[in-house]
């Protein structure tokens, strides 16, 4: 199983326990180095569907300025999820970084 990009820095803020949304974006961001930005459409379709997979579940929800803030956290398949999909990439990374350079001359007219 493969995890989109997203969905990794999603799952991954919520290695230090539960947060909601606008934290998630937040800090999936910070983890990412500013790559992943996510609107708040995109980020509540992933975790609906990270959700429905099992990989995170809602832990608390609380009304903030007349609108619910759920909480999100990980399950522990969601760890296990991240943490094989954190090693897919290490292993895919080795297939280039572990070989020998080659150097390819570029072909000269004739």
């Amino acid at each position: 199983m493969s995890i989109r990009e997203q969905s990794y820095y999603a799952l991954a803020a919520l290695m230090d326990g539960p947060l909601h949304g606008y934290a998630i974006i937040k800090r999936a961001e910070e983890l990412s180095g500013g790559r992943v930005r996510m609107a708040a459409g995109t980020l509540y379709a992933a975790l609906d569907r990270l959700s429905a997979e099992g990989l995170l579940r809602v832990v608390d929800e609380e009304v903030v300025n007349g609108r619910a803030r759920r909480y999100y956290d990980l399950t522990d398949d969601g760890l296990a999820a991240l943490h094989a999909e954190a090693d897919r990439m290490v292993r895919a990374a080795r297939v280039v970084n572990d070989r020998p350079v080659r150097r390819v001359q570029a072909a000269r007219p004739a």
